[in-house]
Parts: C-alpha cells; structure tokens; sequence
C-alpha cells in the first residue's frame, strides 16, 4: 500500500529539519554564531539537494536512502568542523583529494577533537528508533483484497505525480533562489566571507563552476603570453631603490660552488629562538647558525592545503600553492622550473630524505617533477620509535649523511634537502630522547609538549652538523634552516601562555605564522640580522642568489624576490587566511567582503593599524599576482613519464 502525502511530507520535512539544524551548527563551529539571517540561504541549497534526491530515489527505499544521506552529511559536516579548527579556511571537494593522508596523522586530528563535534550524530540513535518503528506500522497497514489493491494503486499514483510535481517545483525554486545567492556573492575574494554569504552547499558548488570557468579560459591560454605578465606586473612594484648599473647583489655567489643543505624543520615556529624556559636554551644550535649565518626573523608561512608538502614545493619552485589543491597532487605531472633543477645544470647531484613513505602527500609524484635525482624514504632508515611517522631526526640525519658522503666522494657536489617529522603535532617526545625538563605547569600541555619537541630537533640538528665536520663537508657546505609552517594552534594554546612563560609578545597570528629562514655561509665573516619581511616564496631566489645562480639569467620566472637585495616587499596568503590577505614591510592585512573593510595589524607592535588606505595598492598587486601565479602553474608542460 502506497504511503499517504502526509506521511511522505513527514518524513521528508523530518529530515529537511534535522539536516538544516546541522548546517546552523556548522555555522556556529566556523564562524562563532548561528548567522539566523543566513540560515535561509542554507535552507534553500538543502531544499535543491533533497528535492532532487527526491525525484530519483524509489518509494520503497526512501527510509533507507535518508537514513544513508542523513549519515553522509553529518560526517561530511563534522569532518569539515575538524577541517576549519586546524586549516582556519572552509573545505570544499577538492579536499577530499587529502583523504588518504589522514591515517598518517591520525593522532594529529585527534587532539582538534572537542565532545561538541560530535553531536552532528546525536540524532543516529533517534533516526533508527525513527527507522524501526515506522517499519513496524508500515507491515501492520498492509491489507489485501483485489478491489482494496486497485482503489489505493490508483490513488495512490495520483498521489506520487503530484508529489512528484511538488518536489519538482520545490527544487526550481531553490536552484533559482540558490543561484541568487552565488552570484551576489561570487565576487567577494574572503573565502570565510564568501562561505558565510552563499552558505556551505552553495560554496561547494560555487568551487566546481569558479574550477570549471578557470579550465576552460586556461584552454585558450598561452604560457609565455604569462610570463610576460607575470615580469610586467612585478616590474610596476618597487621592490627596491634603483642601483647603479652594473652595481654586483648583495651575497651574490657567496656559496658558488659549495654543497647545498637544506632543512625543513617541521612545525618550527620563529618565537623559540634565543629563548630559555627555565634557565634552559631552547635552540642553542639554531642559535649558534642565527648568529654566525643570515638571520631573517621576520619570514612568514604561504603554504596551502598540501602543508608540509607545500612547503617543499614553495622553498624549491618560487610559485604560490593554490590553496584548492595539495600541489604534490595537482601539479606532480608537470615539468616544475625549480632549484633542484638549476642545480642540476652546474653539476650538482640531488638528493631528499623524508623518514615516512614516499606516496605520503604524493611525494612520489613530485620530486620527479622538481627534478631530483634520488628520494629516500621509509625503508632507508632503522624505526627507532620515536613517534607515529617512525624514525627519530637524528635517524634522518644519520642516513642522510651517509648517503652525501657517498655523492662527496665521486667529487660531485650535491643539493640535499631534509624533511624532518620529530617535532610533528602533538609534540610527544619519548623520556629517552627528551632533552630539557619541561616546568610542572607545563607539562603535559601543547606549549610544554611543543618546546619539548623543538629543543630535541634543534638537538638533532647539532648531531647533522657534528657529522658534517667529522666527515669534512662542513666548511663546504651552505646550510639552509626553516620552519614549514606553525606547530602552536591558538585553539589549544592561549597566546597569553606563552607570553607569560616565555616573555615574548605573541600575536594569534601574526607569531602564529611567523617561521625561522637562517643561512650559514663558510667563510662569511660575520653574521647578520636581516629584518626584511619575506615569505616562503621568497625564499629559492634568496638561496639562488647566494649559491651564485642569476634568475634573470636563467629566465627563471619566480613569483617570490631575493630578500638581501629588495627594501620593499608584499606577498600574499591564502590558506589559514582568506585570499586577499597579504604582509608587507609593515603589516599583516585581512580582507573582509573586500578591502575597505579589511583589519591591518603592525608586524612590529602587533597592535591594529586604523588607516588602512596606504594598503590598497598592495592588496590589488597581490591577487593580481597570486591569480598569475596560479595561471602559470597551471599552464606548465606535462614532464616526460
């Protein structure tokens, strides 16, 4: 026997009702507050989804169907929660992508949890006593009878075409409303902003059609006609004061020649250098580099959804991240313009060393496209424990060594880039490794596990460097140290505690962002605090120009600038903040629906600069930029398989 409207009404507009109050609760996790005036934005998409949902399914399935999409959506909704918490931007498809990585950092994830995220599944439990029972009177209803049967079939058809009407004029009307609530506000460039106005089912949706429209004008694009642009643009910005001709850059070539070692410290934050917690140093080695290298304390994270992965790719390519995609994934088929492959022009051999599997963030697929010539992954290195990724940095290091020995002794020089894990989220450090007592108050906390885990990777970075004398590479070798991006989540970590533990100011996230970039040079005479404001993207055409490498020589296009020759610097962030944010000399800028209601807050003060108006220049320079950027890694050749 066919169900009544009434009760076909009932159960769709049960569920409608229950996934709409998700939604609201979605809000209230990203953006602190219900918005009640949004909530019929998110009404409308849910109505097109469930209507269309309607139109397809089988009467006879329909508890089943909404039971599955009921389940769906809720762990759609809570993964994205977790998502906002840690990344601070909102997911969208492309984020799936990202999926197979979670089992590599699951005890990572698990410290965002919160008990409230978990009641997008408080209805399950009432959902199968919905279930049980409805199926329950479903099989008491049932009657026989010819006449009985043929009455109510025909009804009961009239009744399925009219619903079947009303579901299909339902889901006109929220694709028409939905669409309004797109295009009103497709133009605004803060993803928050934009999610907040078209609400989260109208964002996804708004991501497939922006992704669609950029496919098809890159159809039509031309790479060199980019690059021109690319070279125009950053020529209109005054990056510096003009030099005389022929006047020689600064530290140009002062590495000529030398082995080349870079380091990416994992989740290494700016603020533990040159400090103590109780009478106890924090880095004393990257101290030490700090003070005898380049020092430049005032270098900021642009790393998108890839993270780490991300890092590499920006410290070796000068190309923004897109934010939309891990760009080991997106773009490891194409042939990458990168340091390892300049490198690889003078003679030199190069190497990377990452104690976890390769295949993690598609790894795999982008050293190949970066141009090196050899990866060393899990297999390479004996576990010793030290945390879920397996291997200790001294591990790493150990290996590492052993390998560029090899390289130095064919009289090869050699490029290695290390990839260090140990003072990975959450900071647990093994008693046998730990090096410092972490203070009663702290113990046990992010920031005291947080310290822990820094002070043994500044330890392990010494036992790199004890190597590199024992085996004599130290006094030709450049050694390059940065963090990749930050370790403390303000979620977990109140910005006072640190301040008060440590007696350094701390911003949410101007500190938060702020990461180590420090250069030893042999031979350099003495060191040097360079305060110039700079990014991660800034940072191959700074090492390319100590290792005597001309990027205008090489044609190279890179987004980012050599940060011992430039007085004047911006460059954008579009990941943990919306697109449109920027830093230059001065500020940290965050747009709001644009820029005229952006925040600006001083790099130096950390306290809100009122007049913004100097900055609108730089906030039109940098999408402009970053929209380049993207154009011109997108356009890049397939490389050879």
């Amino acid at each position: 026997m066919e169900r009544t409207w009434k009760q076909r009404a009932g159960l769709f507009s049960g569920v409608f009702l229950l996934l709409l109050l998700k939604l609201m609760l979605l809000r209230l996790f990203l953006f602190n507050e219900v918005m009640w005036g949004k909530v019929p934005t998110d009404a409308f998409s849910l109505l097109v989804l469930m209507s269309f949902l309607e139109l397809l399914i089988p009467m006879k399935r329909r508890h089943v169907v909404y039971w599955v999409f009921n389940l769906v959506v809720s762990l759609i909704l809570f993964a994205s929660a977790i998502y906002n918490v840690y990344f601070g931007s909102i997911p969208t498809y492309t984020a799936l992508s990202g999926l197979g990585q979670v089992h590599q950092v699951r005890s990572s994830i698990t410290t965002l949890l919160e008990p409230e995220h978990f009641i997008f599944f408080a209805d399950v439990l009432v959902m199968a006593v919905f279930w049980i029972v409805n199926r329950f009177r479903r099989r008491n209803s049932r009657s026989g009878g010819f006449t009985t049967f043929t009455q109510t079939s025909y009804r009961g058809s009239k009744r399925i075409s009219g619903w079947k009407l009303s579901m299909a004029g339902l889901l006109i009307l929220g694709v028409v409303i939905s669409g309004l609530s797109i295009r009103k506000a497709w133009g605004i460039e803060n993803e928050l902003v934009r999610a907040e106005h078209m609400g989260f089912m109208n964002y996804q949706v708004a991501a497939v059609v922006k992704s669609g429209q950029e496919n098809r004008a890159l159809a039509e694009g031309n790479l060199q006609d980019t690059i021109k642009e690319i070279k125009q643009l950053q020529e209109s910005y005054p990056y510096r004061e003009a030099k005389k001709e022929g006047q020689p850059s600064e530290y140009f070539g002062v590495g000529k020649g030398k082995n080349l070692i870079v380091v990416q410290m994992e989740s290494l934050q700016n603020f533990p250098i040159h400090q103590s917690l109780d009478n106890q140093v924090l880095t004393p080695i990257m101290n030490q580099l700090a003070d005898e290298g380049l020092y430049f304390p005032y270098v900021f994270q642009q790393i998108g959804q890839g993270n780490t992965s991300d890092a590499e790719f920006l410290s070796n390519t000068s190309i923004y991240p897109l934010g939309s995609v891990a760009m080991s994934t997106g773009f490891g088929s194409r042939e990458l313009p990168s340091l390892p492959r300049m490198l690889s022009e003078q003679g030199y051999v190069s190497n990377t060393f990452h104690v976890n599997e390769v295949s993690f963030w598609d790894r795999n697929k982008m050293y190949p496209a970066l141009a090196f010539d050899h990866f060393y992954d899990k297999p390479y290195f004996t576990n010793d424990h030290f945390n879920s990724f397996g291997p200790s940095d001294e591990e790493l290091y150990r290996v590492g060594i052993e390998k560029l020995s090899n390289v130095n002794k064919d009289n090869k020089p050699f490029y290695a880039q290390f990839v260090t894990v140990s003072s990975h989220s959450p900071f647990t450090v093994p008693e046998n490794f730990s090096k410092i007592n972490i203070p009663s108050d702290l113990k046990g906390t992010q920031l005291g596990n947080y310290l822990d885990s820094v002070n043994y990777s500044d330890y392990a970075l010494g036992k790199l460097i004890e190597s590199l004398k024992q085996n004599g590479l130290w006094e030709d070798t450049v050694l390059v140290v940065y963090g990749d991006h930050f370790g403390i989540n303000s979620n977990d970590t109140d910005p006072s505690l640190i301040t008060s533990s440590l007696g350094v100011p701390y911003h949410e996230r101007i500190s938060r962002f702020n990461i180590p970039f420090i250069v030893h040079i042999p031979g350099l005479k003495e060191g040097k605090t360079i305060e110039q404001v700079g990014g991660q993207v800034d940072m191959m055409p700074t090492i390319a120009n100590i290792m005597g490498i001309s990027l205008k020589n090489e044609q190279f296009t890179a987004m980012g600038q050599d940060l011992l020759n430039i007085d004047k610097n911006v460059f954008g962030m579009r990941y943990y903040l919306p697109t449109g944010s920027f830093f230059n000399n001065e500020v940290m800028f965050v747009p709001g629906d644009g820029f005229e209601d952006g925040t600006a807050v001083s790099l130096k003060t950390l306290q809100p600069v009122q007049d913004i108006s100097p900055y609108r220049d730089d906030y039109d320079y940098v999408l402009k930029l970053m929209k380049l950027s993207d154009e011109y890694v997108k356009l890049l050749p397939q490389r050879a398989p």
